[in-house]
Parts: C-alpha cells; sequence; structure tokens
C-alpha cells in the first residue's frame, strides 16, 4: 500500500532511516548480533538513540498514535480509510488483518482451539479464553510455546489498574481506558464514510457500516430471519424456545436477555445515569440517550431505499417500510382486520368494547 495521505511523518527521509533499521537489524540477526571491533559502546548508544527517535516519527494525524514500523502504521490507518484487503471464503466478508480473518472464519468451520482446563469448555478467541477464566475460576491465562493453543494457569490475580481520572472507573486494559475516555472527551476518531457519523471505537463504526451496506450474513434456520451480528442470531433463537432465564429478583418479571434484566432494574431503583449536555434530560439506557440526540441534531441515519426518505431511528424506517410492501402485521382477534401500525389496531380495538 502506498503511503496514505492522512499519515505525516515527522523527519524528512525517516522512511530512508527506518529501512535502514530494518536492514540493519536483518544483518546483526545474520551476524548473530556480533558487533564490529571499532564500534565502541558510546557510538553504539548514539546510534541506538538515534534508532528510537527515528522509528517514533510515525504518527497518525487523524488520531495521534505513533508506530516504530511503517508496516504498522499502514496497517492501523486501514481503521481509517476503510480498507480490509482479506476476504472471508465462507461469507464474502472483508477484514483489515489476517488475524482477524483467522478468527472469523471459526465462526463457519466451527474451530474452537483455546480450551479451559479449569471446566473444559473451549472458545474461538484466546481473549474469551482469558476473560472466562478470569470472571469464573479466577485464574489468568498464559500462552505457552511448543504446548496446545492455549494452556490456564493460576497465578495471582490482578486488579483493574487503569483507572479513570474523571469518574474513577478502572480497567484491567489500558486501551479500554483510552476507549472510555472518549466519552468523557467527546473524541470520536472513527468516520464513517458512508454519512461522516464519527465514532469512538472502530468496532463500533464496523457495526454501522453494516446500515448502510444492509450486510446480514447470519440467519435463523428456523424462520429465514437475518441478522448483522453472531450474537442478535443467538438471541433471537430464544423466541423460538420461549425460553426466558433472566428474572428480576424485585417483581419477577422474566427477559430473554441479561442486558434487558440490566436495564429493567434500574428501574427499580431509578437510576439515570446517562445526561443529555443539551437540554439536561437523563436516562436509564445509553441508547435511548443516543435516540434522544437527535432531536438536537437532527440526524437521521436511517434511509428507505425506495423512496430515499430518512429516519432518526430503525424502528421508524421498518414500519415506514411497510407502506411500500403493503405489509400489515397487526391482525384484530375479533374482526379480523389488519393494521400497518400496532398503534392503530389499538385504536381500532376500542369498537369492540
Amino acid at each position: 500500500m502506498s503511503d496514505p495521505e492522512p499519515c505525516r511523518i515527522k523527519q524528512e527521509e525517516t522512511e530512508e532511516i527506518i529501512d535502514v533499521i530494518v536492514k540493519e537489524e536483518s544483518e546483526d540477526e545474520e551476524k548473530h548480533h556480533v558487533r564490529s571491533e571499532d564500534e565502541t559502546p558510546a557510538s553504539t548508544e548514539h546510534n541506538i538513540l538515534m534508532k528510537r527517535t527515528a522509528v517514533k516519527s510515525l504518527i497518525c494525524t487523524q488520531c495521534g498514535r505513533s508506530f516504530d514500523r511503517k508496516c504498522h502504521l499502514e496497517i492501523h490507518m486501514r481503521i481509517h480509510t476503510g480498507e480490509k484487503p482479506y476476504q472471508c471464503s465462507h461469507c464474502d466478508k472483508r477484514f483489515n488483518r489476517t488475524g482477524h480473518l483467522k478468527i472469523h472464519e471459526r465462526i463457519h468451520t466451527g474451530e474452537k482451539p483455546y480450551h479451559c482446563t479449569a471446566c473444559g469448555k473451549s472458545f474461538t478467541q484466546s481473549s474469551s479464553l482469558r476473560t472466562h477464566t478470569r470472571i469464573n475460576h479466577n485464574v489468568t491465562v498464559k500462552e505457552e510455546e511448543n504446548e496446545e493453543p492455549i494452556v490456564a494457569v493460576k497465578v495471582r490475580t490482578k486488579g483493574k489498574l487503569h483507572s479513570c481520572s474523571l469518574c474513577g472507573k478502572s480497567f484491567t486494559h489500558k486501551q479500554s481506558l483510552r476507549e472510555h475516555e472518549r466519552i468523557h472527551t467527546g473524541e470520536k476518531p472513527f468516520p464513517c464514510t458512508w454519512c461522516g457519523k464519527t465514532f469512538r471505537k472502530p468496532s463500533s463504526l464496523n457495526q454501522h457500516v453494516k446500515i448502510h451496506t444492509g450486510e446480514r450474513p447470519h440467519t435463523c434456520d428456523r424462520c429465514g430471519k437475518t441478522f448483522s451480528r453472531l450474537s442478535h442470531l443467538k438471541i433471537h433463537l430464544i423466541v423460538h424456545t420461549n425460553e426466558k432465564p433472566y428474572s428480576c429478583s424485585v417483581c419477577g418479571k422474566s427477559f430473554t436477555q441479561q442486558g434487558y434484566l440490566k436495564a429493567h432494574q434500574k428501574h427499580h431503583g431509578d437510576v439515570k445515569e446517562f445526561v443529555c449536555f443539551v437540554c439536561k434530560k437523563t436516562f436509564i439506557r445509553a441508547g435511548d440517550l443516543k435516540q434522544h440526540e437527535r432531536i438536537h441534531t437532527g440526524e437521521k441515519p436511517y434511509t428507505c431505499a425506495l423512496c430515499g426518505k430518512s429516519f432518526a431511528q430503525l424502528s421508524y424506517l421498518s414500519t415506514h417500510k411497510k407502506i411500500h410492501t403493503g405489509e400489515r402485521t397487526h391482525k384484530c382477534d375479533q374482526c379480523g382486520k389488519t393494521f400497518l401500525r400496532a398503534t392503530q389496531l389499538k385504536i381500532h380495538l376500542k369498537v369492540h368494547l
């Protein structure tokens, strides 16, 4: 890939210096790191300092992150440019890294190479295993060379070392703290190339792009409904089983998802932690706040492909599409009359009272 335009290199001829460094490192490896007779410790120290100064001069101007190698910067830039050169042979989904492609392909193959030695559960990703063992078994996971892909080793569990200076929330990983801090700063360095909307995390951007592309690679084998995320398909499958495993300890109401239960429990405590900075209105859920903020911004990210009309919420678009398809899913059980919206059916039912 050619040098991306948004990338800025602070020093002149830095790329040439980096190439020399990489070449020197390669030559050093061939010579088994044998120092030449005329090289003094002082000159070696100077060379190391020069190398460090050079490699730190590769800066991404989109988010300010620095890199020690040009190839690392080029890979990082794919987050901002949206370039995804690696394609899945099963579903045509694309990725910006080969490692991400390999992880994704395990969805199709069913391969789960990372095993928990405490309970035998298997995972597609090592990070999922680390999270599982830390939460469920109070252990950390170390990857051993020349062993099975992952071996669980019980060691002293590290606490959440990285704390937010603004709200005190703690995180195990520094990167998680960085992403959290953007909530306070409002920084959203990842823009959508379709509509210009910006996001705090690249994963949020990737999920948003599916709204524009219409990509829904996960299909329910019972009803044919498709989903953009595998997790959404798994949640949907509960509709067919009518399973509601999560119950509220206060009122006994049951839910299909743990997230729904947590959101429900906030109603009992009357906790509204999400605040609109424009009108100071508070909300229980972050999603409700995002929808509300569109009243102030006028943003309507959901567009009908048939007539071009835009909507602030995806549910509004889904209802609107029924005008074009003629679908009337809400039926009166008294007279059989059908309606486009549930609210229309409720009004109609008063006729039968």
